[in-house]
């Protein structure tokens, strides 16, 4: 049985209440632009006025996301009552239309509670279902319930018994039926309506959505919620605010393939009642509305044959699988564009494409091209000319199931997704520090300037964002008056620029003393010079004037130019310092 939100929360106890409400102050806490969100907090009496209008008045996102987490606390900390009504107020109708991410909330405690109350009942009691379609006749059904009747018993007759429905298996049915076992279930909504989906029986062509104690197909169940005008229970039907069409598509759920071949039957039995009932205007009238029904479904077939027909000319086409061999893929959507990293990407939910700002699941990343408004991850997203939904099927990513409990499917504290997994100088992991303004993490050494835990404090920008929100605060400047200019005033600039070559050094060319790689160096240069010995004289302020630290930076460039002879190194080496001196131009404004 789906409860109410009340009797759902009175099925949990005390702890699990408090528990539950817990594990999930981290997820409301990264709410955007949570004004109404605490305005309703504060019409329900849950939050001290003194301390609603300290976290109102805060204008720094991070500030704003640690308040709303202390006002959390404070719920919390006042108990089972307090979290009660707090469920209850932003579980609201107008609440939940503008925080999306609450949807998902309700879902996971309606889920909970709902496994906690009571079993559902036995899955095989046709007559709960013919109960509903009784009440759910309209009158000029009536006259064809019999003929429907009918052909439901005679196939009881061939196939009696819960067994029946593995006759109706086909092999691709059986291999589909792995993906999602009996014993999963995932809530769903239609409209104001609530039930719980079981893939499973949805696969064999079953009632599989179980509402209010009755037993419904997609269909009926579309009926049920009011929405029979839609006629497309696979897009108003919803799975955390998911249409299960996208589900569909993804591969994560499976429905029957007897689907198309009941359609035409149906269509064969309209027909007929309509020349033998010509006389009848109630019957005309049905027939009417049951032809607009198989048009609507006709059409939506069409479609997905006009998906299918585009999965093929995409297949049939040549491609180098070797492209899409790296770990990180470029991708696009549009005019906007990314990286994704295959060891993030797990399905259309998880923070697995970066851009230079923050991460995205492949489903936000559609939403930032204006121009697709109706776009889907797996066919206008693409890497190389290929959509993700070709590398899918192509293994070259994963689709995890829908109640997958890895990790990345379940992370502990989601906002640990916002952030890179790895040094973003050096591109390797363990002990890193996250920027709380932009994806970026460090270790304390790879860093500009060093990391001390002193330093980090509550909040901590990295250079690049300190860089960023000071730029437009700084004047132009000529060439000459930089070089002369003292360094102790420039630090965080002389900083910035070392950070991007240290990062544009993937090779690690300009980094490292070459002496200790190349025996004959030292015979060719006399006058070394590398990134590491240029970051150790600037933390040692041995660097007086900008000019010495951009002469140093040169000389790399020299020394490397001048023992290096072959075509690639010196255009590697002409790559680099053209940056340096874009970069250099754009830190100090020259003019």
């Amino acid at each position: 049985m789906i409860y109410s939100l009340m009797e759902s929360l009175d099925c949990l106890t005390y702890e699990q209440m408090i528990q539950f409400f817990h594990r999930k102050k981290t997820t409301i806490s990264s709410m955007e632009k949570p004004s109404t969100f605490l305005n309703q907090l504060r019409d329900y009496d849950l939050v001290p006025e003194e301390l609603y209008q300290k976290v109102i008045k805060m204008k720094s996102k991070s500030k704003i996301q640690k308040g709303v987490y202390e006002i959390l606390d404070f719920v919390e900390k006042n108990g089972g009552d307090s979290v009660k009504v707090f469920w209850s107020c932003v579980f609201k109708g107008h609440i939940l239309h503008k925080y999306p991410d609450l949807r998902l909330i309700l879902s996971s405690l309606m889920n909970e509670s709902f496994r906690d109350c009571e079993k559902p009942p036995d899955v095989e009691k046709p007559s709960r279902n013919e109960d509903v379609e009784k009440t759910r006749v309209k009158p000029a059904q009536k006259k064809r319930l019999p003929e429907r009747r009918k052909s439901r018993e005679e196939t009881d007759k061939e196939e009696p018994g819960p067994s029946s429905a593995s006759k109706l298996k086909k092999p691709d049915m059986e291999q589909s039926l792995s993906l999602l076992s009996n014993d999963e279930e995932l809530p769903v909504t239609c409209g104001e309506k609530q039930g719980v989906l079981y893939p499973a029986k949805l696969v064999r062509g079953e009632t599989c959505i179980l509402s209010e104690g009755h037993w419904f197909t997609p269909g009926h169940f579309e009926t049920f919620s009011g929405k029979a005008s839609s006629k497309k229970w696979k897009v108003s039907i919803r799975y955390n605010n998911i249409p299960l069409q996208n589900l569909l598509k993804d591969g994560q759920l499976q429905c029957p393939v007897t689907y198309r071949s009941y359609s035409q039957k149906r269509k064969i039995l309209v027909s007929s009642v309509e020349s033998s009932s010509s006389e009848s205007s109630e019957s005309s009238e049905e027939s009417s509305e049951e032809s607009s029904e198989e048009s609507s479904e006709e059409s939506s077939e069409d479609s997905m044959d006009e998906e299918l027909r585009k999965e093929e000319e995409e297949e049939s086409e040549a491609v180098d699988m070797a492209l899409f061999a790296l770990g990180v893929l470029p991708v696009s959507c549009g005019s906007v564009s990314g990286d994704l990293y295959k060891s993030r990407f797990v399905g259309p939910h998880t923070k697995s494409i970066r851009t230079e700002e923050r991460w995205f699941t492949p489903v936000e990343f559609v939403k930032q091209e204006m121009s697709l408004p109706d776009g889907h991850w797996s066919k206008d997203v693409l890497c190389h000319g290929k959509t993700l939904r070709f590398l899918v099927k192509k293994k070259i990513l994963f689709v995890h199931p829908v109640l997958c409990p890895c990790p990345l499917c379940q992370p502990k504290n989601e906002r640990d997704q916002d952030n890179d997994d790895v040094c973003y100088i050096c591109n390797s992991g363990l002990n890193l520090v996250c920027c709380d303004e932009c994806p970026r993490a460090f270790h304390r050494r790879c860093h500009l300037p060093p990391l001390q835990d002193d330093s980090l404090g509550d909040e901590w920008m990295c250079t690049f964002c300190v860089f960023k929100s000071n730029h437009s605060l700084w004047m132009h400047m000529r060439r000459k008056d930089v070089l002369r200019s003292p360094v102790s005033k420039n630090t965080m600039r002389c900083e910035y620029l070392l950070l991007r070559l240290l990062k544009a050094d993937t090779l690690g060319a300009f980094t490292y003393y070459p002496a200790e790689k190349v025996e004959r160096y030292h015979y060719v240069i006399s006058n070394p010079m590398w990134l590491k010995r240029v970051r150790s004289k600037l933390q040692k302020k041995k660097y007086k004037r900008v000019g010495e630290f951009v002469r140093d930076i040169e000389l790399i460039f020299s020394n490397y130019q001048t023992f290096n002879r072959d075509d690639k190194s010196v255009r590697m080496g002409a790559a680099v310092k053209e940056l340096f001196q874009k970069d250099f131009n754009a830190v100090f404004k020259i003019q």
